[in-house]
C-alpha cells in the first residue's frame, strides 16, 4: 500500500469542489429506469462505480450523456430486463436494479453482485422486501430472478441481523413506485441517501 507523508507545520489553502455522494448517486441512477423521458442529474461523482452503473444502464438500452457536471439519462428506450454478470460483477450496488426492472417489466434478472453468494454480505433483505410486494424469487445459474404479475403495496419489514439496509430500502421504494396501493416500510434505513428522496 502507498504511504502519504505530510511534513508540517504548513498552512492549508485552496478550493475543493465537493461532488455528490456515490452511495446516493447509484440508487438514483437505477431509479431513472422508472422515468419517462430524460433525467438530468447534477454534481454526480465521476468514480468507477458510477461509470459502471452508467455502463449497465447503456447495456439495457438507455441513452446517456455527460455534459460538464451534468449527467443526462433517458431510460425510455430500455428494452431489456437482464443485467449481465460482466457488468454487474464490478460492484455491489448493482443489486438495486432489481426493484426498478421488476416494477417496469414484471420480471428482473440480475446477476448476483460480484459473484457473491447470499451470505457474508447478504442480499436477503432486498429479496424479502420484493417478496412482500408480491415478487417471486428464484436463483438461476448465478442470476437472481424476481417476477410478478402485478406488484401490490403492503407492509414491508426490512429488519435483519445486520440492521437496516440503504440499498434494500431503495430497492423496495423503487419497486413500490408503480405497485398498486400503499407501501409502508418498517425498519427502513434512515441515512441521508434514503431520507433525501422525499
Amino acid at each position: 500500500m502507498d504511504v502519504i507523508r505530510i511534513q508540517g507545520p504548513g498552512r492549508l489553502e485552496g478550493t475543493v469542489h465537493a461532488s455528490g455522494a456515490k452511495n446516493a448517486a447509484l440508487p438514483i441512477l437505477a431509479s431513472t429506469i422508472l422515468a419517462k423521458g430524460p433525467c438530468v442529474l447534477k454534481n454526480v461523482p465521476q468514480v468507477s462505480d458510477v461509470s459502471n452503473m452508467v455502463r449497465i444502464l447503456k447495456s439495457l438500452g438507455a441513452k446517456v450523456s455527460w455534459n460538464e457536471r451534468a449527467l443526462t439519462i433517458d431510460s425510455t428506450p430500455i428494452n431489456r430486463n437482464v443485467a449481465d454478470y460482466r457488468h454487474v460483477s464490478t460492484m455491489r450496488a448493482s443489486i438495486c436494479l432489481l426493484g426498478p426492472l421488476l416494477s417496469k417489466f414484471g420480471e428482473a434478472r440480475v446477476s448476483l453482485p460480484g459473484g457473491c453468494v447470499i451470505g457474508p454480505r447478504p442480499v436477503d433483505l432486498h429479496l424479502k422486501g420484493l417478496q412482500a410486494l408480491g415478487g417471486k424469487v428464484a436463483l438461476d445459474h448465478g442470476y437472481v430472478v424476481v417476477s410478478s404479475k402485478g406488484l401490490r403495496g403492503g407492509r414491508v419489514y426490512l429488519g435483519g441481523s445486520f440492521g437496516s439496509s440503504v440499498l434494500a430500502t431503495a430497492n423496495v421504494i423503487m419497486a413500490a413506485v408503480l405497485a398498486r396501493g400503499r407501501t409502508e416500510i418498517i425498519n427502513a434505513a434512515c441515512e441521508p441517501e434514503v431520507t433525501h428522496w422525499g
